[in-house]
Order: structure tokens, then sequence, then C-alpha cells
């Protein structure tokens, strides 16, 4: 049975987000379509948990930071246990405009995991120098695995059906870009199919974003290495190794 009334879950994870969570939820809750939300409190220091509840959210609140892989995993774990038939990912920062959300869930209807994009012709986000390499590299080599054109594969907003929700059970690492490269590349290895949808970003409602000209080369490589990681445990896998 659901937890609400709703087939589908909205995870919002949260770390450390008192600033922002609040109006997000809320945002979230003047939606027509009455969603279920659920925040996971990502092991906070801050007051994003009671932010979060007195905003109208259903809040699991983890013991310790896990990172974003960690948090994910435990809030499919929830949408899986309580029947949720879909589960959308919406960070709590406010860049991801709730009502992107029916746009991004539309995307279900023709694959079982829909990628909200930055880069498809719609908005103004924009990102330069290594960080831009970077998304370029990943976005190519992720479209020959799928199948299809893919242009922003980092995008944390993203939907999932039940098949994808019981694959991200079984697997959704926490490491660096585990949460969107590495749960991606092992979906379609599994056989799951994706798909994206053009949306518009929104500026940060609170908190710093972390780009810098150091950042940005350390992203880069850190991405290659995410990304060479991620193929070599998906051909692994797919050969019968444990890994």
């Amino acid at each position: 049975m659901f937890a609400g009334g709703s087939n589908t879950l909205i995870i919002v994870p949260a770390w450390n987000e008192g600033e922002s969570v609040g109006n997000t939820v809320r945002e979230i809750v003047d939606q027509p379509e009455a969603w279920d939300i659920l925040v996971v409190d990502d092991g906070s220091l801050d007051d994003t948990a009671l932010r979060a509840a007195e905003a109208g959210a259903t809040v699991l609140s983890l013991p310790f930071n896990m990172g974003v892989g960690g948090a994910m995993r435990a809030g499919f774990t929830y949408a899986q246990r309580h029947g949720y038939r879909y589960a959308i990912q919406v960070d709590a920062d406010g860049q991801h405009n709730p009502r992107d959300i029916v746009t991004v869930l539309a995307g279900l209807a023709e694959a079982d995991i829909s990628i909200g994009a930055r880069f498809a012709d719609v908005g103004d986000y924009s990102a330069r120098g290594p960080r831009r390499w970077a998304m370029r590299l990943l976005a190519a080599v992720l479209s020959r695995i799928a199948r299809t054109r893919l242009t922003d594969v980092t995008s944390g907003f993203r939907a999932a059906n039940e098949k994808a929700i019981a694959q991200y059970v079984r697997y959704y690492p926490a490491e660096y870009l585990g949460d969107t490269v590495d749960s991606l590349v092992s979906a379609l290895h599994s056989g799951l199919s994706v798909t994206q949808v053009p949306v518009a970003m929104r500026p940060r409602a609170g908190g710093r974003p972390s780009q810098n000209p150091l950042g940005a080369t350390i992203y880069l490589l850190r991405s290659v290495f995410a990304l060479s990681l991620a193929i070599m445990r998906g051909t692994t896998t797919r050969t019968g190794v444990s890994t």
C-alpha cells in the first residue's frame, strides 16, 4: 500500500539543506497532482529534517552522512516497500523546478528511466571548461551504451518505474558519480531502457555551488575514472564475474 494516496513518490535527498528544503517541499505540495514526498535527511547537522516535516514531507533520517547515492538507495528501498509504481529524485536546493516533474515522469511512458536533461535546448544552464568536457564525454559514451542520444547523464533530476526502482534497490552506488553515471551504466547493462526530456534548471536557493577552475579540472579527472570503473564493473557483471 502507498504511504499516502499517490502511486508516485518524490524523493528529496538532503544534507544540511535547512535553508532551502522547506520551500522545495512546499513547491511540490502546491502542484495539483498530490504526489507523496519523502525527504531523506542524509545525516544533516542543521534543521533539515524539521524544516522538511513542517513543510509537509515524510522524513527518513539517516544516522550519518552517506552521500547522495546512499540517500537515494534508502529512498528507493522505501518506495519499493510501500508499493510505489514510480519514483523521481528532486534536489533539495531548489534547482529542479517542481513544475517539470510531470514532464520527467511522462518520459516513463517510453522507457524505464527518464532523465531531465539540462542540455536539450531548454533553459540557459551552462558549464564551461573541463567540467563541460567531462559532461560531453560521459554523455557520448553512455549514449552508445544506451543506443539513444543522451546529453546530460549527470543530471540528478530523473524518474524510475518499478523495474528501475527494483534495480536501484539491488545496486545504487554511493561513491563519486555513482548516483548518476554508475547507476545508469548498471541499469543499462541490466536491460533497462532510458530516455531524456528537456528541462530548465534554476539557480540554487541556498548553499554554495562547488565550481571553480581547480574543482572543474578535478571533476574532469574523477569523471573519467568513474566512467571507466562503471563500464568495467558492468562488463564483469555481464560475464558472470562477481563484483
